[in-house]
């Protein structure tokens, strides 16, 4: 199966009583023929005698030339504004400049007809910048979601949802080729602890009583293995609401959502590791280099050692720099911020930046900044120079332990070494944001190189230090490896059948091999507090059918907007939506969220108590 974004040679449907072909189309074999077409006016040059307009569709674009010949129509086309839609008619000419760029670019249509069907206004005060290819068309947000319509005319943006269109598509049709089932689950739902608010949906005829939009459709996929169904998939809705950030979109979102009965993690991974490779391999997006896998299959990283290697549990594979655990080299230091940290049983943690300090020390101090601006307390900092230890660290560590250090990390003359202590987590957290800060600052993120992983053997419990108390991990339907013989050892030596698949720093989606075992799932939630009564009070639905009978079953949701932003090279989620909301969860196009009438609260049995900062009335 091989898919392609492109949209030349559009099919015959496109032929209509207004066009006989789409702005794609016409080649050298077309000169002669009398056409019709149909689009927007994209680009105008008047050259005195003639005037040349390119006609753009949703297909491709047309260069129109109109002659002197035709003083009406040479006159029609000077004055039509850029972006109005006309139809023209007219003979097919060869070009005497050819265009090599355009699809179209052997020929043109000479004009004898022109009729403006729908005058576009003046654009020149409206948009930040022109829609035409070559403007910088990420400027002026706000102005881009107000006018999203018009944002959308832009050919990366029009090439960004064709090319969504396309890779769902694959999706779909690779879901299909492995057996899996598309089932559509409920979005007015119940309320459910995902780790997200949810979005409640207040019921009319149930005066007081709520609906959810799902977070995920996490329940109705167990409940469809309990059902008897072996593979379960769709392109899910979703809706939480959250903070936006720039890979995630507020308010809602897609995702692969998949399901698989009679499974192991590995059948899991390789479902979705076949399908990406295939759509690295297969899918080709029009003025867009092909992507290329760093690694197949992909890496299989345990979580411990990927938050040692590189202070995250999304790492980035694409290059190294990779964190130093110097605790031993470190050990009966003097200095107190270490000597406290490994007295507590913590860490001291390392990352080389090979040539930092050639950089002169103002680099040193922007990184700093940089760190405190994260709401980290500092970067200490070694730098080898002549041999000989320098840096901020230069007088709280021993010359001996220096060298140490130096002699682990591989250091040369002028290699910059920066240092987090703390507990296991702490101490690499702040490291790995300096990995991926000078990464960047350096270029070494290839973005046509795809560095995918899963990340497995994740915790199944931690300690909140503030109340002394276990509380889940991650995902508390997870089945606890070793069952519930390992529920009766220390909590936080269980490790759960939870994981995660990354890429490129991203993580794509989290998943998990299910709880399916009643007497499991009561002694998972006892050691966190919860009675039998309270999981059947909240979970009672899903114990129930698991009483019935219930495959062991796992699965997992990628994200579709984060993968298609990685294919396209974007920065930001609402580059791939059509009609995003912006980073405060607002339409500016429609003008949502917004308030409603008295008659509709009333409908609904619901009164409005706005906070003493906002006016009273209708929300």
């Amino acid at each position: 199966m091989s898919t392609s974004t492109s949209t030349s040679g559009a099919k015959s449907t496109t032929r209509t009583e207004r066009r006989s072909h789409t702005c794609n189309q016409l080649r050298a074999s077309d000169v002669g023929q009398t056409v019709k077409l149909g689009g927007w006016v994209y680009r105008k040059r008047d050259q005195k005698h003639q005037v040349f307009i390119d006609l753009r569709d949703h297909y491709g674009v047309t260069q129109l030339v109109f002659d002197a010949d035709r003083p009406e129509q040479l006159e029609a086309a000077r004055a039509v504004r850029p972006e109005s839609v006309v139809f023209v008619s007219g003979e097919v000419v060869a070009r005497e400049a050819k265009n090599p760029k355009m699809a179209t670019g052997e020929v043109e249509l000479k004009v004898t007809a022109i009729e403006v069907d729908s005058p576009c206004e003046d654009l020149s005060k409206l948009l930040p910048v022109a829609i035409p290819k070559g403007s910088n068309d990420r400027d002026n947000e706000q102005r881009r979601m107000e006018y999203r319509f018009l944002d959308l005319r832009r050919e990366r943006m029009h090439r960004n949802i064709v090319a969504r269109d396309q890779i769902i598509r694959f999706m779909r049709a690779h879901m299909a080729e492995e057996g899996f089932l598309e089932v559509q689950t409920p979005i007015l739902t119940n309320s459910s602890p995902e780790g997200a608010r949810d979005y409640l949906v207040p019921s009319r005829l149930h005066p007081g009583q709520f609906y959810a939009l799902p977070q995920a459709p996490q329940q109705w996929k167990q409940l469809l293995m309990a059902s008897g169904f072996d593979r379960y998939f769709q392109i899910a809705p979703c809706f939480r609401d959250e903070d936006a950030r720039a890979d995630r979109s507020p308010g809602e979102f897609y995702q692969l959502d998949m399901e698989m009965a009679f499974v192991g993690q590995e059948d899991v991974f390789g479902v979705i590791e076949r399908m990406y490779k295939r759509l690295v391999d297969e899918v080709e997006i029009p003025g867009m280099k092909k992507k290329t896998l760093l690694e197949f299959p992909f890496p299989r990283i345990r979580y411990w050692d990927a938050i040692d290697r590189f202070g995250c549990d999304k790492p980035d594979l694409r290059f190294g720099l990779e964190l130093e655990d110097v605790s031993d080299a470190l050990r009966g230091t003097e200095f107190a911020l270490f000597a406290e940290a490994l007295a507590g049983g913590g860490h001291v943690k390392a990352l080389k930046i090979p040539g930092g300090a050639a950089e002169g020390k103002g680099y040193v101090r922007k990184l700093e900044k940089w760190v405190k601006g994260l709401g980290y307390g500092g970067l200490p900092h070694l730098i080898l120079k002549g041999g000989a230890a320098d840096g901020s660290l230069k007088k709280a560590l021993s010359e001996a332990e220096s060298q140490k250090v130096f002699a682990q990390l591989g250091c040369v003359d002028d290699d910059l070494v920066v240092f987090g202590c703390g507990d296991r987590l702490s101490a690499a957290q702040v490291l790995g944001d300096v990995r991926n800060q000078v990464a960047e600052e350096r270029g070494l993120c290839d973005p046509d190189v795809l560095g995918f992983s899963f990340l497995v053997d994740y915790p199944f419990y931690e300690r909140d230090e503030e109340n002394d108390k276990i509380e889940f991990s991650h995902n508390p339907f997870s089945m606890p490896q070793g069952g519930m013989t390992a529920l009766e050892g220390d909590p936080l030596d269980v490790l759960a059948y939870q994981y995660d698949i990354c890429c490129n720093g991203i993580e794509l989606s989290s998943g998990a091999i299910r709880n399916h075992r009643p007497d499991i799932m009561y002694r998972a939630f006892e050691i966190v507090g919860y009675s039998k009564e309270q999981v059947d009070r909240e979970f009672g639905h899903m114990i129930n059918a698991f009483r019935y009978g219930c495959p062991p079953h796992g699965g997992m949701a990628p994200g579709v907007e984060r993968t298609i932003m990685i294919f396209l090279n974007e920065p930001n989620i609402r580059e791939v939506v059509a009609f995003p909301k912006n980073q405060h969860c607002q339409d500016l196009l429609v003008n949502c969220p917004s308030p409603v009438s008295d008659a509709q609260l009333e409908e609904l049995h619901l009164t409005i108590n706005l906070p003493p900062t906002e006016q009273t009335g209708s929300a």
